[in-house]
């Protein structure tokens, strides 16, 4: 996927920022897909810096042209029982100061997808004017990290090394858990 965007961003050069902008405003609407082909693409192209503010421009306009979507086509949904859980709930019913705090630091934990942070702050009782704050303060340090560790990785470098023996490892340890409990649930 990397190439094709690389080579579409490469054949219209003159539109690529929009080009790029446009399919990170697309991967944020669809809510669960990831964006780290895109930052590589950028990083390609762009480098390492233009690439990342890129990237940051479409993800945090992204978020934003998604909440609004969101925000109106699903806002009835905030009352079913698929959002019962307490810690969910607490992103639906968060205004002002806690609802900034709630959606900065869930942007901020890596492992929590996105879409679905946009998603649920949409349909709750977040506003637009705290959740584009939160949102985009929150993104920038978890896009510096996936840019440097795809950087590192698109060079080889002994830092992308490291990096992806890391996540080989923790890909390893989480099949493995699920492995374990699968096999429990399946004795008991």
């Amino acid at each position: 996927m990397k190439e094709q965007i690389i080579a579409l961003l490469n054949t219209y050069e003159n539109a690529a920022y929009l080009i790029s902008i446009l399919i990170n405003i697309i991967i944020s609407i669809l809510g669960l897909v990831p964006s780290v082909f895109l930052t590589a693409a950028n990083l390609a192209v762009f480098g390492f810096w233009k690439g990342t503010f890129l990237s940051f421009a479409g993800e945090a306009i992204g978020a934003i042209i998604s909440f609004l979507l969101y925000s109106k086509g699903f806002k009835k949904l905030s009352e079913s029982k698929l959002f019962s859980h307490p810690k969910v709930r607490r992103l639906l019913e968060a205004k002002g100061l806690e609802a900034f705090f709630l959606v900065l630091s869930l942007r901020l934990l890596p492992f929590v997808p996105s879409g679905v942070v946009t998603f649920v702050a949409a349909i709750g009782k977040t506003s637009l004017l705290i959740f584009m704050i939160a949102s985009s303060i929150g993104k920038i340090p978890a896009l510096l990290l996936e840019a440097y560790s795809v950087y590192k990785l698109m060079n080889w470098t002994w830092q992308g090394k490291v990096i992806l023996t890391f996540l080989s490892i923790c890909l390893f340890l989480l099949l493995g858990r699920k492995s374990i409990e699968k096999s429990s649930n399946e004795q008991n």
